[in-house]
C-alpha cells in the first residue's frame, strides 16, 4: 500500500467504524465488499494501535525518566508489527529543519568553500582553542563537498550492531546507491553476506589509528591493506573535534597520498557536528558527543531521499531475549556516559514511526 492509503485509512473517524460495525447499517449482498470492509476496520485499528505506539515513543524521549532495556524491547517489539510506510511530506518537513540548521550538503564536510584559506577555525569540543588554516591544510581540502552531487536515491547507513550476525542483509546492502559505515569495520569473508561489501564513505576514529597502527609511525603497509577492502571510499576522519585528533588524521591523509591508495581522506567540518549537537539537544539527546553512526545517520537524512539503517541495536539481546554481542565483530562495550545511545535510539524509533527513515529490525527477506 501507498501512504496516501495508509493516511486515507488513518482518516477514519470512531463514527464511521461505528456505522461499519453497526447491526442496522444494510451491507450489500457482495463478498467483496463485506471483506472490504472488514480490511478497513482492521487497517484502521492497526494504524490507531501503531499511532499509539508513536506517541508512546515521543513521551518517553520527552520525560527526563531513565528507561530500562525492557521497555525499549517492548516498544521495538510491538513497532516491528506495523507496516512501514514512507511519508514523503515528513520526510521534506524534517530534511528542511536539518537544513536550516545544520546544511549538510554544504557543511558536512570541511572544504576550501567553507573554510577560507587563512582563518581560525574553532574545534568542535575544545571550542576554546583554535586552528589556523594554513596553505598545507587549505591544499588537504577537497574544493567542494565531495558529497554535494546529492540526492542520493537510495542509502544504507550500516551500524556495527551484533544483530547483524546472521541477518543476511549483505545483498540488500550492496544493492543500495551510496553505503556509509562506521568506524573501518571488517566486512570480508563468511561475514559479508551479513554486512555487505561496498563502502563509500567509512568513518575513522582516530584513536584506531593510534591503537591498532601506532599512529601510522610504522605499519602503513598493514593500514593500507585492511582499507583495501572499502575500494574508493571516502575515509572519514574528526580531525577538527578535539586538537589530539589532528595529528593522526593528517597523518592519514599524508599516507593514503604518499603510497597514491584509491581512498581518500576528508574531514568532519567542526561547526556542522556543533550546530548538530545543538539541534539534537534541543530534542532531547544531551549527549557528552553523539556517536559516529548517528551523524551519519543526520548527515544521509539531508543527502539521501530513501535511508534505510541497518546493525543499529544498542541493546544486549534480542526482542526474542537471546543474547547479542555490542559489535558483529566483537563485544567490546564504549566508554560509559560518552554517548546517549537510548536516547539516540528513541530518535532513530521515532524517525521510523513517522516514516522519515526505515529501520531493519532483524534479518532481511533473502530471494
Amino acid at each position: 500500500r501507498g501512504w496516501e492509503e495508509e493516511a486515507a485509512v488513518a482518516a477514519v473517524t470512531p463514527k464511521v467504524v461505528r456505522a461499519l460495525r453497526s447491526p442496522l447499517t444494510p451491507l450489500p449482498q457482495t463478498e467483496n465488499r463485506t471483506t472490504l470492509n472488514k480490511n478497513g476496520i482492521y487497517q484502521f485499528e492497526q494504524a490507531s494501535k501503531c499511532k499509539a505506539i508513536q506517541d508512546n515513543i515521543l513521551s518517553s524521549s520527552i520525560k527526563k525518566k531513565r528507561y530500562s532495556e525492557d521497555y525499549y524491547l517492548h516498544i521495538v517489539t510491538k513497532l516491528q508489527n506495523c507496516t512501514w510506510v514512507r511519508k514523503p511530506e515528513e520526510s521534506t518537513k524534517f530534511r528542511s529543519e536539518l537544513a536550516s540548521c545544520c546544511d549538510a550538503v554544504h557543511n558536512f564536510i570541511a572544504s576550501q568553500n567553507n573554510s577560507p584559506l587563512g582563518s581560525n577555525m574553532s574545534y568542535e569540543v575544545d571550542s576554546k582553542k583554535t586552528i589556523l588554516i594554513t596553505e598545507d591544510i587549505f591544499k588537504m581540502l577537497p574544493v567542494s563537498s565531495p558529497l554535494s552531487v546529492y540526492p542520493f536515491k537510495n542509502c544504507a547507513v550500516v551500524g556495527n550492531g551484533g544483530i547483524l550476525k546472521n541477518s543476511s542483509c549483505g545483498a540488500e546492502i550492496d544493492s543500495s546507491d551510496f553505503v556509509f559505515r562506521c568506524n573501518l569495520p571488517p566486512t570480508t569473508g563468511n561475514i559479508s553476506k551479513d554486512v555487505g561489501n561496498k563502502t563509500n564513505l567509512v568513518t575513522v576514529n582516530p584513536s584506531i589509528i593510534a591503537q591498532k597502527y601506532n599512529k601510522l609511525n610504522e605499519k602503513k603497509t598493514e593500514f593500507l591493506e585492511n582499507i583495501a577492502v572499502y575500494g574508493d571510499a571516502f575515509l572519514l576522519l574528526p580531525a577538527f573535534s578535539f586538537r589530539s585528533n589532528t595529528a593522526t588524521s593528517f597523518k592519514v591523509y599524508h599516507t593514503l597520498k604518499e603510497f597514491k591508495a584509491t581512498q581518500r581522506a576528508i574531514f568532519f567540518h567542526p561547526t556542522y557536528l556543533k550546530s548538530l549537537a545543538q539541534f539534537w539537544r534541543t530534542k532531547g539527546v544531551k549527549a557528552y558527543r553523539l556517536s559516529s553512526g548517528f551523524m551519519i545517520t543526520s548527515a544521509a537524512l539531508e543527502l539521501c531521499e530513501n535511508v534505510k539503517l541497518y546493525g543499529f541495536w544498542p541493546f544486549s539481546k534480542s526482542t526474542e531475549k537471546m543474547p547479542i554481542s555490542h559489535h558483529y565483530y566483537d563485544n567490546q562495550l564504549p566508554k560509559p556516559g560518552f554517548h546517549a545511545m537510548p536516547k539516540e535510539y528513541n530518535q532513530i524509533l521515532q524517525l521510523h514511526g513517522k516514516g522519515i527513515l526505515k529501520l531493519q529490525f532483524g534479518k532481511c527477506e533473502s530471494d
